[in-house]
């Protein structure tokens, strides 16, 4: 990423290599990968360089990039990772320009869910993958009176189980760190892990894998 300079000034910035006409001379993309940073800056044309790295995007949003000019002219600034606010933990009622209440087709008020509630969502999903598979055994017990094999029954419960502690967790959470800390996995002093994140903590499938459809 390059910037073209002009009256010692940003005048825009240059994601990739390009043809390009300054001061009425048209030079072609390769001078982006030939020429030095001094031939290029002769030109008005300086390499931008990164401050900053970006905030994780599940919890926060950021502030736009920002580019300014080095104090000694001899690169552009890009600085990102600033963060203008936490995402939402809880539901959000819709409203327009007016403050009013923003009504869906029956005339319920709309709502952007917060992450607390995605997560859930989320959570619901999962669970609802984990079992779903097992159907066909619940629907031969109902019309063969065949028992499920303890193995999958244990399993279902271990499923609800772990749904019902994720959404608990989550619920809990009371601000933003808390909530991310559900979504860290731990680790011990040698790299390895000691703790999976407690969105993730649902039970091993490998003893009833073989029953699934």
């Amino acid at each position: 990423m390059w910037a073209l300079i002009k009256d010692n000034e940003i005048d825009h910035i240059i994601a990739h290599p390009k043809s390009m006409v300054i001061d009425d001379i048209r030079h072609p993309r390769a001078i982006f990968t030939v020429w030095s940073d001094a031939d290029l800056k002769a030109i008005g044309i300086v390499p931008v360089t990164t401050s900053g790295s970006h905030l994780d995007a599940r919890f926060y949003i950021e502030k736009n990039e920002v580019f300014a000019l080095a104090e000694d002219g001899n690169s552009v600034i890009r600085t990102i990772g600033e963060k203008a606010t936490d995402k939402k933990l809880t539901d959000t009622d819709n409203v327009d320009e007016n403050g009013d209440p923003i009504l869906d087709d029956h005339d319920n008020q709309r709502i952007s869910l917060g992450l607390k509630s995605q997560a859930k969502l989320k959570a619901d999903t999962i669970a609802h993958g984990l079992i779903k598979g097992f159907g066909w055994l619940i629907q031969r017990k109902v019309t063969a009176d065949t028992a499920i094999p303890s193995d999958v029954t244990t399993y279902m419960a271990a499923v609800r189980t772990a749904h019902a502690s994720i959404c608990t967790a989550i619920d809990n959470a009371g601000d933003m760190d808390t909530f991310i800390v559900l979504h860290t996995d731990e680790y011990n002093d040698d790299g390895s892990l000691k703790t999976v994140r407690k969105v993730n903590d649902w039970p091993d499938d490998y003893e009833v894998e073989g029953y699934r459809r």
